[in-house]
């Protein structure tokens, strides 16, 4: 096999498992680990993948790498949907209650279950708070829900809003529960996201919530991306499509998360 058939395999993997290492793809194509590492470096350098540390990793999992809100939307519909459906068996059913849904497209699922709410007995009341402008006005057409949304400025990749208007005014509130999303649910590191700014308001929206459910589709799991903004035992529930890995699994039992499949 010529060497640019041979790297244009390698891209074709990396690309299908976001994630390869080096002793995995000496392996494959039997050649040496030094061979491997030439391969890896000439595709770096045509930004076909990026290497890390034993290996290398698709463009899509740089720790920074964020689609837009409209790329989000088409991408593990299915599960997003059922993750929002689990999630909204968790909305308060009290006389009064209060939520917060943190911008996202999963999140943006679960308004969907909201919109049509009805208070389950004579003078009942639901309080959502978000800091997602497409939720707000989603939600907005619903006269039986008491609706805010926070200030701050709107950062037009996600629509969400930040900044510290939006953490100042979350300091001063505390919902029921809280329901955040994630880019990243990693063992070690945590739940994390790839913009500080909005990273710092989902510090504050953990901070603020009595319970806090995280919504990660299994895409997620495993992952880092550049900012944290919980710990695992920060949150309470992760919801979630599939099984995560033995090494998730095990840190979310021992930070006492609460783990539900959708």
């Amino acid at each position: 096999m010529f060497a640019e058939e041979r790297q244009d395999k390698i891209a074709e993997l990396v690309a299908a498992r976001s994630r390869v290492t080096v002793a995995e793809l000496a392996d494959l194509f039997r050649i040496t680990t030094e061979t491997v590492r030439r391969d890896l470096a000439g595709l770096e350098n045509t930004r076909r993948l990026r290497r890390v540390h034993g290996g290398a990793v698709a463009l899509d999992r740089l720790s920074m790498s964020e689609p837009s809100l409209g790329e989000r939307q088409s991408q593990h519909q299915d599960e997003k949907s059922r993750i929002a459906a689990a999630a909204a068996a968790l909305i308060p059913t009290a006389r009064t209650g209060s939520v917060i849904l943190d911008s996202g497209t999963t999140t943006a699922l679960l308004a969907e279950h909201l919109a049509n709410w009805t208070p389950p007995s004579p003078g009942d009341g639901l309080l959502v708070i978000t800091n997602a402008v497409p939720i707000a006005h989603r939600l907005s057409a619903n006269p039986e829900l008491q609706l805010e949304i926070l200030g701050g400025r709107v950062r037009g990749l996600t629509s969400a809003i930040v900044g510290a208007t939006a953490t100042d005014r979350l300091e001063a509130l505390r919902p029921d529960i809280a329901f955040v999303g994630a880019n990243g649910v990693h063992p070690d590191f945590g739940f994390s996201t790839p913009d500080s700014v909005e990273a710092a308001v989902k510090a504050a929206i953990v901070r603020s919530a009595r319970r806090v459910v995280a919504l990660a589709d299994s895409s997620k799991l495993g992952e880092e991306t550049l900012v944290r903004f919980a710990t695992l035992r920060e949150v309470d529930t992760l919801i979630t499509d599939a099984a995560p890995s033995g090494e998730l699994a095990a840190a979310l039992a021992a930070a006492d998360v609460e783990l539900v499949i959708a």
